[in-house]
């Protein structure tokens, strides 16, 4: 089972590498990249999605598997990001 501060890491790294990918043009990503990119186990993969999902951060094509097919960020999580870049600059 996984802990509170590592299920905040996994939506943050979620979220980092959807912002990253936002920036080189690339409109998301596969959840299959996720998942080896990050090194995240499939069930925390799916269970940050659908957390970040709820917030309204993220939109998500779901496999019949219940597993991230692919994860975009929303309007709304380009801006959470771009207002942390600014507070950290």
């Amino acid at each position: 089972m996984t802990t509170l501060h590592e299920r905040k890491n996994y939506r943050a790294a979620i979220m980092q590498a959807l912002y990253d990918a936002a920036e080189d043009n690339r409109p998301g990503a596969t959840g299959a990249g996720l998942h080896d990119d990050l090194h995240m186990p499939e069930q925390d993969l799916a269970a940050a999605c659908s957390y970040l999902v709820g917030e309204g951060l993220v939109e998500v094509d779901w496999t019949t598997r219940n597993t991230p097919a692919t994860v975009a960020l929303t309007h709304e999580g380009i801006r959470r990001m771009e207002a942390e870049e600014e507070e950290s600059a």
